[in-house]
């Protein structure tokens, strides 16, 4: 039965709005994930996926399906999954991607046996599932550019039948695409500055690698989902602060570009106690570049560059403390005498990446140390909820430990 013209119009005016909510997301990833929700929400489609074009491949960003969560506890999410094939016409995002028009199929258990493209039922079989309906297309930036491949599985109707995906909704979901283009621009080029400004970090530290902030970020985010489930978070709040601290771990370590090589980069002997306190600094430096804030960005970008080191006890090993930035000098570059900061004093985002950092730095080598197994690594952390790490972040963190191994897979370092 076609949706009568009314409802249509309703449903153009919801996704003016959905797209007007997009445009406050800053980072791209997470703006991916809600143009994933929200194109499913608007055709009631029980799962799909999201690839990005990754040179000559597609890469498989998110996975959703609201069936398999519902199989999980409260809190849990679906397995972290990652992989990539190429874009040719034999799969049915490949085609997408390399012809770049939508592909609509009624059943995938049904495509003809001429057609190019095939579908791949590993998963069906894997997961216990069923897919029918699906409908792919293309995700392209102004310009015409093709950033990528959404796919929508299993359309549903209003009692929960599975049904092909109408005319309508196909009307929707090109309305919804061509709203979302102009944000995806803007996010794109936020997100091209942000990997300028790392790439400068790394050309000063070989250890602040980009895999390594990009873990480091990805962790934060896994561990504030599961703390905000934890204390009942309510929801725009959660999607507000984990898009800012989605950036903003990623610049826990910019203050960096601020230090002498001849520190930043000895291996041995390790540092005098002069030097020690000098790359402390680096924390001060990078609040710095975000002080004074301007915006919510600025805030938690300065508050995870200043205190991602400082102790939940408040023990020696912490540093800045309560420090007053225009007390440092980058002349200088030595840390001024402060009172310590401790507990629910240092900001939750700080607090999180801390434990991020820490854990990623353990689990990979660096110039001056071998890697720690993974085991181990856990363990550290575990060992050091409420000494070094809050307690409540920690218990987070050990809850959400197989994505974080996910992530570990999915994110290797280049010489791995």
């Amino acid at each position: 039965m076609a949706t009568s013209p009314k409802k249509v119009k309703s449903r153009l005016e919801q996704i003016v709005e959905i797209a007007r909510s997009l445009s406050e997301i800053q980072d791209i990833d997470i703006l991916l994930e809600r143009i994933l929700t929200e194109t499913r929400r608007i055709v009631n489609a029980d799962a799909g996926s999201i690839y990005v074009v990754e040179g000559t491949n597609l890469k498989i960003k998110y996975g959703q399906n609201d069936t398999q969560l519902k199989l999980l506890a409260p809190g849990e999410k679906l397995p972290y999954t990652y992989f990539s094939f190429p874009i040719n016409e034999t799969s049915i995002s490949g085609y997408v991607a390399k012809t770049q028009r939508p592909l609509n199929i009624e059943d995938a258990y049904s495509i003809p046996a001429d057609a190019p493209y095939h579908f791949n039922n590993d998963t069906d079989v894997k997961t216990n599932y069923r897919t029918r309906s699906v409908y792919t297309f293309p995700l392209k930036i102004k310009g015409g550019s093709l950033l990528g491949v959404i796919q929508i599985i299993n359309a549903k109707d209003e009692e929960g039948n599975i049904i092909s995906f109408s005319d309508e909704a196909e009307l929707l979901i090109s309305h919804f695409a061509t709203s979302a283009v102009q944000v995806l621009q803007r996010a794109y080029l936020t997100s091209s500055m942000v990997k300028r400004m790392l790439k400068m970090a790394e050309f000063r530290d070989p250890k602040e690698t980009y895999p390594h902030v990009e873990r480091v970020s990805s962790f934060s985010l896994e561990i504030y989902d599961r703390y905000a489930f934890n204390h009942g978070i309510p929801y725009d709040e959660q999607e507000k602060y984990r898009d800012l601290l989605k950036i903003g771990a990623k610049f826990h370590d910019v203050g960096k570009v601020g230090i002498s090589d001849i520190i930043l980069k000895k291996v041995y002997p390790r540092f005098t106690e002069e030097e020690r306190n000098i790359m402390k600094g680096h924390t001060c430096i990078g609040a710095q570049l975000f002080d004074p804030a301007e915006s919510d960005l600025d805030i938690i970008c300065r508050d995870i560059a200043l205190h991602h080191h400082d102790r939940w006890d408040g023990g020696d090993s912490g540093y800045p403390g309560k420090i007053n930035l225009n007390d440092f000098s980058i002349k200088d570059g030595l840390l001024p005498k402060s009172e310590v900061l401790q507990g629910s004093e240092i900001p939750l985002a700080a607090r999180i990446v801390a434990v991020a950092d820490v854990f990623d730095a353990l689990s990979h080598k660096r110039c001056y140390k071998d890697s720690w197994s993974v085991e181990d690594s856990f363990n550290e952390i575990y060992n050091s909820a409420g000494s070094h790490f809050d307690p409540e972040v920690v218990e987070a963190f050990s809850q959400i430990k197989d994505r974080i191994c996910s992530i570990i897979d999915a994110i290797p370092d280049a010489d791995d």
